[in-house]
């Protein structure tokens, strides 16, 4: 019996060793999330982390449960256990713990959630952009610059959506057809684009760089070709690059 504190032990860290043993050294403090790039990103990994965090805990308990019940209750001899038909302080415990832990976790999402689908109110510096979907590309519609302009993409040919980096952006999310949903990775945002509605969210670029974008709805025949790219530029060069692509794909 000397050894049981070790044998506890190591069953505790078996789930801790299998997640460490699946993840670089450089991508374990963000758990698989890239590194954000926007105001909401940061918001979006600590929620993250913290979920991993709760589920780490919960695992860890759940099995020294395990492993105490294996080891202080196996079978000794042919004496056959004391036979228990229910135990009321245990099947309230979970019953009430499953609904807690659930409790808390949605706490926090619906309070980050509020924060990151927030829209600035009306004659707040924002500069708005229209995404409108189409099969199988997207169409950018910068409506914050006097001639609204206006880039094309196609399957073929990716188009290019440029933001000021510091300065908040607010998508309105469209679709002339089908649903499709829009994504860069890199943002932690991803929102439908619904037929017959519009939907919204801001962000605020906070790094410099050229960051992936894609739909992340299965939309159709060539829903993998429905592709662009994300550049953050400074915001002192924005405007004049977007006006030097009126009527192009970028």
């Amino acid at each position: 019996m000397r050894n049981h504190p070790r044998l506890v032990a190591i069953f505790l860290a078996a789930p801790l060793l299998v997640f460490v043993a699946g993840c670089s050294a450089s991508k374990l403090p963000r758990l698989g999330l890239p590194e954000p790039v926007t105001d909401n990103g940061h918001r979006t990994l600590a929620l993250w982390q913290g979920s991993w965090v709760a589920a780490l805990i919960v695992g860890a308990f759940v099995w020294g449960l395990i492993v105490w019940a294996v080891i202080f209750h196996r079978r000794r001899g042919n004496r056959i256990p004391a036979q228990t038909k229910y135990n009321l302080p245990i099947e309230i415990l979970y019953t009430i713990v499953p609904f807690l832990i659930v409790a808390v976790l949605f706490y926090f999402t619906a309070r980050d959630e509020s924060v990151i689908t927030k829209i600035s109110p009306k004659g707040s510096a924002v500069h708005v952009i229209h995404v409108n979907g189409i099969r199988w590309s997207w169409q950018f519609t910068y409506e914050d610059l006097p001639a609204n302009t206006v880039v094309t993409g196609t399957p073929e040919h990716a188009p290019t959506l440029y933001l000021p980096q510091g300065e908040r952006v607010r998508f309105d999310l469209t679709t002339t057809d089908v649903n499709h949903s829009f994504w860069v990775p890199a943002f932690m945002m991803k929102m439908d684009l619904i037929a017959g509605r519009t939907n919204q969210f801001e962000v605020t670029p906070e790094k410099l760089g050229t960051y992936a974008g894609k739909c992340a709805e299965l939309c159709g025949r060539d829903h993998s070709l429905m592709l662009f790219k994300v550049k953050v530029v400074p915001a002192a060069e924005y405007k004049q690059i977007v006006n030097t692509l009126k009527g192009s794909a970028a």
